[in-house]
């Protein structure tokens, strides 16, 4: 494990809960903070200096979740040294560090995976199923929100330096994302975004002039021609639990993460009721599904995801946000080139 920040305990509990994997070591900036979440997970070695994990014979894959701004460096790096990756969402800063990273991953022939968390979420692994089956017919239209108070740990997250941009890198690519996962790629895009807090106080009493957005608003345009709005923000007081997403196609509609419940679906054709159904979802533990589906590429018993690639993409769509938002007109997003 490389990094021992907030995101570290979600990966250390999902691979406990996984299972066949075991950490031996975490490295982590701060001594005391990364000693407290070794000894949180049972693990008997810690270091301050990343590149001591990569200097070990006996580690066959790194979890990263260092700050945006670290991740090519250490991600190749860990390619170079024959390590296997999971490398925290955004993959970097910019399109031009995530097509690097995939080159190293790709000459070093080590799996290169990007935390999506979200794709892992029960109710999505049914939603995606669904819509497979063709339980609303063609998808019309989706509203994605991405909300969240914002985080109050660490000053680095308010930096546009650090992390490349602000609510469209660290919670906007969830969703776009999860609109490519389930609809294939975004097309085109009209945004806008806006810094309405200027002034933010952190858990440990510090206080942050942040430089970077807080709110965004885009509208994409899918292949096929279907229409998403994507809303974030990171001073949402309460409302939005990581997300929330509306499907609505020919024939009926999905919500995610509603006041409905997790899942809730009103497909007449498909289900044979015109009431809405809340069907009932497996309870795992979180991350177990994500670092289970790692471990199985790693082992050989699945085929590689297609997250690296869909790193690449997510951060294309952000740029092109942000250049839709400078232009005030609709932005056509690079090609993957991956």
């Amino acid at each position: 494990m490389i990094g021992a920040g907030f995101i570290a305990d979600y990966h250390l509990n999902g691979l406990a809960a996984a299972g066949d994997a075991e950490v031996r070591v975490i490295a982590g900036r701060t001594p005391a903070k990364t000693a407290a979440l070794a000894a949180r997970h049972g693990i008997a070695t810690v270091t301050q200096d990343w590149r001591d994990v990569l200097a070990r014979d006996d580690v066959d894959a790194v979890v990263i979740t260092t700050p945006d701004d670290t991740h090519p460096e250490i991600a190749i790096a860990a390619a170079a040294a024959g390590k296997h990756i999971l490398l925290q969402k955004p993959m970097a800063r910019t399109a031009e560090d995530c097509l690097r990273i995939i080159a190293a991953a790709r000459a070093a022939g080590v799996h290169l995976s990007v935390s999506f968390m979200h794709r892992h979420f029960e109710e999505v692994v049914l939603a995606r199923e669904l819509l497979a089956q063709g339980a609303i017919g063609t998808p019309y239209s989706m509203r994605m929100r991405n909300a969240t108070p914002g985080p109050d740990w660490g000053q680095w997250f308010y930096s546009r330096e650090r992390v490349g941009g602000g609510v469209v890198m660290q919670l906007g690519v969830h969703g776009i994302d999860l609109l490519q996962h389930l609809f294939g790629g975004i097309v085109s895009v009209k945004a806008g975004i806006a810094l309405l807090r200027k002034e933010r106080k952190l858990a440990d009493g510090s206080v942050v002039h942040p430089d970077n957005e807080d709110h965004a608003l885009a509208l994409y345009r899918l292949g096929g021609e279907a229409l998403a709005s994507h809303e974030m923000s990171m001073s949402e007081v309460a409302g939005c639990d990581r997300f929330t997403l509306e499907i609505y196609g020919e024939r009926g509609t999905i919500w995610l993460r509603s006041q409905r419940g997790l899942l809730a679906v009103h497909a007449p054709a498909h289900g044979g009721t015109r009431e809405w159904r809340v069907p009932p979802l497996p309870a795992r533990a979180a991350g177990e599904r994500q670092h289970r589906a790692f471990i199985d590429m790693l082992r050989g018993d699945a085929p590689p995801d297609d997250t690296a690639v869909a790193g690449l993409a997510s951060v294309q769509v952000a740029e092109a946000i942000y250049r839709a938002h400078d232009s005030g007109r609709e932005e056509f997003v690079a090609g993957r080139q991956a």
